[in-house]
């Protein structure tokens, strides 16, 4: 095995370790509340991993003391955006996500919303982003009834998975296939 293929084995491995099962990361994030730990949680489809992902993953880190991220499987994708999507795998976007210097934690969960996680995960703050209202959230009663709060963070105007599949659909709808 050449040396390269040793050190991408072991980044893979090394990113697999962040992903969990959520009742093994409800165990790994009680224990580290108990030890003092900071947990922020956010949630979301994370189809086709951009630059406005990335700062509001960044500016949500900066919150505690580990960030966990939660993401819409394929089905909970499709009921929430339609039978077009998700355009990446759950596996996929879980090991992108897991590969951010930012995130602690990544778990897969297959409802629609967050609410039943998050009060498995009981986290200190959930974040959402800016394009979100707080009395919107679905999930901030749950938050707060396990002694948490939440959190409108960052927007990064004009960055959006829908805005680039818009894009690439302009950019490319009258050639047969992009190159």
């Amino acid at each position: 095995m050449r040396k390269h293929e040793t050190t991408l084995i072991k980044s893979k491995k090394m990113l697999n370790q962040k992903i969990y099962h959520r009742s093994e990361l409800a165990s790994i994030l009680n224990q580290s509340k108990t030890d003092g730990a900071v947990v922020v949680t956010t949630n979301g489809c994370f189809d086709v991993l951009h630059l406005g992902h990335l700062r509001y993953l960044q500016a949500a880190r900066q919150l505690g003391d580990m960030l966990v991220v939660a993401v819409n499987s394929d089905s909970s994708v499709r009921q929430l955006k339609g039978e077009n999507r998700p355009l990446v795998p759950e596996a996929e976007r879980a090991e992108m996500l897991a590969g951010l210097e930012c995130v602690d934690y990544v778990v897969v969960f297959p409802e629609s919303t967050p609410i039943s996680l998050l009060s498995e995960l009981k986290p200190n703050i959930h974040v959402k982003g800016g394009d979100y209202k707080l009395e919107q959230l679905v999930e901030k009663e749950v938050v707060e009834a396990n002694g948490g709060k939440v959190v409108v963070g960052l927007n990064v105007p004009g960055k959006s998975t829908t805005n680039l599949i818009e894009v690439i659909c302009e950019r490319y709808k009258d050639t047969q296939s992009p190159s």
